[in-house]
């Protein structure tokens, strides 16, 4: 009689230990990806309650919310041979939670290092000038060529932003003068333009002046 029940305390016993390690909680941003003996089950289990035929089977959880990723600061030479050190910061999410787990070992990493290649190629192909003011052009390049090459990853790269752009020293005094020297030469036009206006000037004179003025208003834009 107690050996029955012994018997029947360690059969009741493996069942639960077996149930235990076979039911899953799948939550609402997540998808379970099924290893059977080995080979990838076709459909990812969904969210809520899930039987997995343990240790015949094994879950994955893989993530679909949309993860941040910070691209450190890159060296890089743009077309103009300027020394620049750029960082940025991607958004992608999993689409496709079988791929995420099957075509690449880790999916983050992998997405980290591609993101840190593409910056230092897409900014190399620019001018500075380009970096600077241009910037949406560079972050739409920079968003197509990542999200192409993770879609076999089942990866959705949704958004590439540019953080900063550090430049050398010497090139920001360059640039602060330059912008200097434009600011003086629009106030003198203005004064010149002030004085002009107030002086008694024929109106032919005055029309034929204003002509010559927006051409060399023109010519020093360029």
């Amino acid at each position: 009689m107690e050996i029955g029940f012994v018997g029947i305390a360690v059969i009741v016993g493996i069942v639960l230990i077996w149930f235990w390690n076979s039911i899953y909680i799948i939550k609402e941003w997540e998808r379970g990806v099924v290893l059977r003996l080995g080979r990838l089950l076709p459909q990812a289990k969904g969210a809520g309650i899930n039987l997995v035929l343990w240790p015949i089977e094994t879950l994955y959880r893989i993530s679909l919310r949309l993860e941040t990723l910070d691209v450190p600061p890159q060296d890089i030479i743009t077309r103009d041979n300027v020394s620049v050190k750029v960082n940025a910061v991607c958004y992608f999410r999993v689409v496709d939670a079988n791929l995420a787990l099957s075509q690449v070992q880790n999916y983050q990493y992998a997405t980290s290092q591609l993101a840190q290649t593409t910056l230092r190629s897409v900014v190399g192909q620019f001018e500075l000038d380009e970096i600077l003011s241009q910037r949406d052009k560079v972050n739409a390049k920079l968003q197509i060529i990542l999200d192409t090459d993770t879609e076999p990853w089942g990866i959705k790269v949704t958004k590439v932003e540019v953080k900063q752009v550090d430049i050398p020293e010497q090139m920001q005094r360059a640039i602060a003068k330059q912008a200097e020297a434009e600011r003086e030469r629009r106030a003198k036009i203005i004064h010149a333009e002030g004085e002009f206006e107030a002086s008694p000037v024929d109106p032919g004179i005055r029309r034929i002046a204003k002509v010559g003025n927006e051409l060399w208003r023109t010519s020093g834009r360029r």
